[in-house]
């Protein structure tokens, strides 16, 4: 295993035209820490007769979706958003368990906290995985894979749960690095490699780069970071508009994006796909109104609020469209919730063809009420 004593020093790389940017780049400590296959690991740790099995969770009903795939399902090509369908005939074996969110949430609150014993710079992505700026870390350790190497030890210990872990000198590298060795891994990538191992990676792999990019750049004869890097800034920003930048300088293995403990959350939503195709408004209300519930129940636990309601509609042929509508002041309860919501559904009636899913997000994300807020009235 590569040791990153190096991780700090400066590369030699690209001295010509990127010789600016490259001299001032700050070069930190980052640990990208990702659980393995989280939501299904969770299930077999809990229930022994799942162990070593194909796991998907999720719904098995005909229009459900895999939420998470254990690495046994995975061999068959069984992925996360995957129909249900698709996956059963994938693997045949595949055993589907309903998702336990309260079970994952406490799980990711163990794995926090123990987080929280190096560094109070963590910056969550999601409830299995965050970045960690360990440069000045609490316990004073110089190299950052020793950390990286106690935070899973103390993860496998407390949780019984494995965590791949990447460590690099900036976000972008850690985020690859921890996909390397997966499951229960560590990977290492330091200055000195860090642009070559760029170069050699396929555009497909890289963090920030979606399918639909991943399919233009491939268009534009760009499949691999070596690709990447030899195009102008300027032909990226021309293609690719605000995002040319971030791939003209992660091409370069550059990402000077602070690892931010101050993260906000930047919406709240829930969705849900039906067994059947909803064509009157009163079914769709009524299908609604859980959703509508479980979004201000999670913005009650976390006391917080928001201006912005979106509605998310998919038919029958996949087409998918959104509606939102941004009020003054913040929605007051759930009644203010389903009132904007409801009214959003309302204006799509009557509908030439079935409604396959819905979904109500609440963005535009703050704290808890003021007293101000209180006395705005909801003006639509």
């Amino acid at each position: 295993m590569m040791q990153d004593g190096e991780v700090g020093e400066r590369s030699d790389r690209g001295q010509e035209a990127d010789a600016p940017r490259e001299a001032t780049a700050v070069l930190r400590k980052i640990i990208h820490v990702d659980m393995d296959a989280f939501f299904a690991s969770v299930e077999q740790r809990d229930n022994p007769d799942l162990r070593g099995k194909p796991v998907a969770v999720g719904g098995s009903a005909a229009r459900g979706v895999v939420a998470a795939a254990s690495y046994e399902a995975r061999k068959f090509g069984v992925r996360s958003a995957m129909p249900s369908i698709t996956a059963k005939r994938k693997c045949p074996e595949l055993i589907f368990v309903p998702p336990r969110f309260d079970a994952y949430r406490a799980v990711s609150q163990q794995i926090h906290a123990i987080f929280a014993e190096h560094t109070p710079l963590i910056e969550p992505l999601s409830l299995d995985e965050a970045y960690l700026d360990v440069t000045d870390n609490l316990q004073g350790i110089p190299v950052a894979t020793t950390i990286a190497e106690m935070i899973r030890a103390k993860i496998k210990s407390e949780t019984g749960l494995t965590a791949s872990a990447g460590v690099s000198y900036n976000k972008f590298l850690a985020k690859l690095a921890s996909g390397q060795n997966k499951p229960d891994g560590l990977f290492v990538i330091t200055p000195k490699l860090g642009p070559a191992f760029v170069e050699a990676l396929p555009v497909r792999k890289f963090h920030g780069v979606g399918p639909a990019t991943a399919d233009k750049m491939g268009r534009l004869g760009i499949e691999t970071g070596a690709d990447l890097r030899a195009q102008s800034l300027a032909f990226l920003e021309e293609k690719f508009g605000k995002a040319g930048p971030y791939y003209y300088w992660i091409a370069r293995g550059i990402d000077e994006r602070p690892v931010r403990a101050d993260r906000e959350r930047k919406s709240v939503g829930a969705e849900d796909t039906f067994a059947s195709d909803l064509f009157d408004l009163e079914s769709a209300r009524k299908e609604l109104a859980p959703l509508v519930g479980k979004v201000w129940r999670h913005c009650q636990e976390r006391s917080i609020q928001g201006r912005t309601v979106t509605l998310k509609v998919k038919f029958a042929d996949f087409q998918q469209i959104t509606r939102s509508r941004t009020i003054e002041g913040v929605i007051e309860g759930e009644a203010d919730l389903a009132t904007v919501s409801g009214t959003l559904l309302e204006q799509l009636f009557p509908i030439a063809k079935g409604i396959r899913l819905l979904g109500v997000t609440l963005s535009n994300l703050s704290g808890t009420r003021t007293e101000a807020d209180r006395q705005m009235s909801l003006t639509i």
